[in-house]
């Protein structure tokens, strides 16, 4: 049983060596096969002496100021280091009125909340005023009292951020617990030495946001999860289990599973122990499907041990894209009298993994082409702040568009994303945000890889995005190789990627077991004929250009025409990157910039455009045009997609381009009844007819083998009339943390969607929940996200209404002066809340 101190254990991680690698021509490369899951212990089973509490809710906010020190809380006025509780000597006490302050539930950003400003250097990160020019919007101080009962003194207490934008430093009653600088990587503190038993405690954190990590919109705040945990102090520590998989695979089955375990245990007494790690797999209906008892283990104090276990499971059920199957690790270490010290859960999943320099990757002995999206973390109504179902909410869209995997652009992202992603069976590329061998990259790489390693999704790490300044040098390569190392220290699993734009097969290339590319095509095939046995895919591709329902340039307004044409110089339209992608069967498929349109980076436009053009769905979720090329070319179901919309009463004598994506053999386009003729379907492109425009009725209809199988069309229609609104589900959780999205769009007086309607609505939410948040999808509105109102973008807006915990109906009302109303219910049903303090 390997040992050693908490100083050692950064510089050496974990020290596991693969067993097997990935290809014979990479000598240090990867095992073929893994299973993974998370280990955040989110609810501890019923009977352990652990316990996980939300620390949500009840918080206090107040904005500080980065030059003024008096609008700051004192902060930088004193000795703030030269005594233990000298920090933040006003706001940490108990006895401070913090009256004025406003109440908030985390996740939050108060970057969303924030007016635009017209400043070209804001132009990146969504003309939001964060920064050292606005220092009396870039300072947050978050405020949370909370009680710990006298029967917790023993215990071990830790405060655990999954995130925080950025620059964090915290203090528990008054007393340093330390500084976090990214606003990615998660990290937790033991508080037992300062915690009050028996009172109230007072937790601060000061939140310095007038840095940035990134190019793009990144919000500010405690915008993912804050957790209070109580442990014995002989216990398992935060991310201390591991389990991989080893599958024996026919066919894509599994005979069996040999399962490696790895315990971590941690020793906050005096003395010695001696305990054992009792590990049960229990499949997804709760059954024990393999137990393992390790030998009696002597833990020393002050030392992290670590207890490996081996298992198998026979004949397991496979996690894969189609049939995302978990299982959990049920951990329980006792000590010499049988005493329960620690008790945790696991959900994992098995499955095998191999990258092919020839054919790509594989997926349980299965091609899989890799058809994936990048995506950011800020969504409309929300900013960065997303609860936890809008994270499903997302992926459940992409899947339906037929994507497989999603890259964390650019960035470590929230647990309960990886967690929609493991449930609902899309890949993940997991990536790093600081390209550094130096400590607090290191750290931040560490930190990464420990919380996610156990995720079955995740199938590679990527430790780098476009580091062009170092990428094709041999500093590049250095770093690389560090990241690299201590990558495969931690998970000997999976492969480590790196997204390049240039200088592939120089510096960095000679860290990586598998080529990340991003855009320059021209270098590819060159690339894979002078490196051949080098796995190569698209870490990032396409960056196509659209607007939701825009289908002409408009640089006044900001708007890019929703046609497949448009793209920046160093992009391709979706059509092309994909048909390149198929020409290659080495390629292993990629990302397309991006899922969803995200603030910031407007690009070609700037101001009044506040928000990206890439996404294939808008900021809300709502689908654009190209959406359907993907579903046609990415899916296996028939689709047959037509546009534009058929309003263009100032367009009587112009001719109209109308577009079809479908995956049909052939289709026939009618206008008011008249054949325009028929085409045939060429696999991976669009078809598209010039008509002159006449109101009425434009219809497509799709044939398969001679057969009508589907038909689709767009009507004129007249004045919007009234409004209609749409819960995207029927029932959710009375929990205080499930939400509801609700599309609320116009139609006329035949009830026909109006595409062209623009009215402003006026949200009001009644019974158990509340609206946390409006969009539209506009990336030139200016309108705020935490508001009751919205004006639609052609046609369309969304609602986002959180639950309260008590159980009931949620009814929206839309009303806007002119209209009928509209409204629509859901069903919060009676749920039992998180544990929480």
């Amino acid at each position: 049983m390997p040992k050693w101190t908490r100083r050692d254990l950064f510089k050496t991680g974990l020290g596991i060596a693969a067993s097997t690698v990935l290809t014979p021509s990479l000598a240090d490369a990867l095992e073929s096969t893994a299973a993974v899951a998370m280990t955040r212990h989110d609810t501890p089973p019923a009977n352990s002496p652990r316990e996980r509490l939300l620390l949500d809710a009840d918080w206090k906010f107040h904005l500080g100021d980065a030059d003024d020190v008096a609008r700051d809380f004192g902060f930088g006025g004193n000795e703030a280091f030269a005594k233990a509780g000298a920090l933040f000597p006003g706001v940490s006490r108990a006895n401070f009125d913090d009256a004025s302050w406003r109440s908030v539930t985390v996740p939050h950003d108060w970057a969303v909340e924030l007016p635009f400003v017209n400043e070209h250097r804001l132009l990146g990160h969504g003309y939001k005023p964060l920064g050292r020019e606005h220092p009396d919007t870039s300072i947050g101080w978050y405020r949370r009292v909370f009680q710990l009962p006298a029967t917790d003194a023993g215990k071990r207490i830790s405060i655990e951020f999954d995130g925080v934008y950025r620059d964090a430093m915290v203090t528990l009653n008054g007393q340093y617990l330390g500084r976090n600088m990214s606003g990615y990587a998660p990290f937790s503190y033991d508080a037992t030495t300062v915690a009050n038993f028996g009172g109230p405690n007072v937790l601060v954190v000061r939140v310095d946001a007038t840095e940035y990590e990134g190019w793009f919109y990144e919000g500010a705040g405690i915008y993912r999860h804050v957790w209070l945990v109580k442990t014995n102090p002989v216990h398992v520590p935060q991310w201390g289990v591991f389990v991989r998989s080893e599958p024996v695979l026919r066919n894509g089955a599994a005979d069996t599973a040999a399962l490696t375990i790895e315990t971590e245990i941690d020793n906050h007494t005096d003395a010695a122990t001696t305990c054992r790690v009792v590990t049960e797999v229990r499949d997804a209906s709760g059954h024990i499907v393999a137990t393992t008892r390790s030998s009696p283990a002597r833990v020393e104090p002050d030392i992290r041990s670590v207890v490996t276990q081996h298992t198998s499971v026979d004949k397991p059920a496979l996690w894969s894209i189609e049939h995302p199957q978990l299982y959990t690790l049920v951990t329980t270490v006792v000590n010499h009298a049988g005493d329960v010290l620690d008790r945790c859960e696991t959900p994992f999943g098995i499955r095998g993994i191999h990258f092919d320099p020839d054919r790509g990757f594989f997926l349980n002995g299965t091609h899989v082409e890799l058809k994936g999206t990048c995506n950011h973390q800020d969504h409309a109504g929300v900013g960065s702040a997303l609860p936890d179902r809008l994270q499903a909410y997302r992926i459940e869209k992409l899947k339906a568009m037929g994507a497989n995997a999603y890259r964390t652009s650019h960035n470590p992202p929230t647990p309960e994303l990886l967690d929609a992603c493991d449930r609902l069976g899309m890949l993940v590329l997991d990536e790093a945000r600081m390209f550094s061998a130096e400590p607090e990259g290191l750290s931040q790489l560490e930190r990464m890889i420990r919380r996610d390693r156990n995720h079955p999704s995740i199938f590679a790490w990527s430790i780098a995005n476009e580091e062009g300044r170092v990428q094709g040098t041999d500093v590049g390569k250095r770093i690389g190789h560090e990241m690299r190392r201590l990558a495969h220290r931690l998970d000997p699993s999976r492969p480590v990627t790196a997204a390049m734009n240039f200088a592939y097969g120089s510096g960095l290339t000679f860290s990586l077991d598998v080529q990340g590319i991003n855009y320059e095509e021209g270098d590819i095939d060159a690339l894979h004929r002078n490196f051949p046995k080098l796995p190569i895919m698209g870490t990032e591709t396409a960056s196509s250009l659209a607007t939701r329902g825009i289908y002409a340039n408009d640089a006044e307004r900001g708007y890019m025409s929703a046609y497949d044409v448009n793209h920046p110089k160093w992009g391709a339209t979706a059509e092309e990157w994909w048909n390149f992608v198929v020409a290659r069967p080495w390629f292993a498929g990629g990302f397309a910039w991006t899922g969803f349109d995200y603030r910031g980076e407007p690009t070609p436009y700037e101001w009044p455009c506040i928000s990206s053009h890439f996404g294939i769905m808008d900021t809300c979720g709502f689908p654009k045009d190209t959406y359907y090329y993907y579903q046609a070319w990415w899916g296996d179901q028939p689709v047959l997609h037509l546009f534009p919309h058929w309003n263009w009463s100032d367009s009587e004598s112009r001719d109209i381009d109308v577009w079809v994506h479908s995956n049909l053999d052939r289709v026939e386009l009618f206008l008011n009844g008249k054949s325009l003729g028929a085409q045939d379907v060429e696999p991976n492109k669009h078809l598209s007819w010039k008509v002159r425009y006449a109101p009425g009725t434009i219809e497509a209809r799709g044939y398969r083998k001679g057969a009508l199988v589907l038909s689709t069309q767009r009507e004129t229609a007249g004045p919007a009339t009234r409004v209609i609104v749409r819960a995207d589900r029927s029932t959710i959780r009375a929990d205080g943390e499930d939400v509801v999205v609700f599309d609320a769009h116009a139609v006329d007086a035949q009830g026909r969607f109006v595409p062209t309607a623009d009215a402003e609505l006026t949200f009001a939410v009644s019974g158990s929940g509340a609206l946390i948040g409006v969009g539209n999808g506009d990336p030139s509105s200016h309108e705020a996200d935490k508001a009751d109102r919205r004006r639609l973008f052609n046609g369309r807006c969304v609602a986002i209404v959180q639950a309260s915990s008590t159980a009931g109906r949620i009814r929206i009302d839309a009303s806007s002066p002119g209209l009928e109303s509209g409204a629509a219910e859901v069903t919060c049903e009676s749920s039992t809340p998180r544990p929480r303090a």
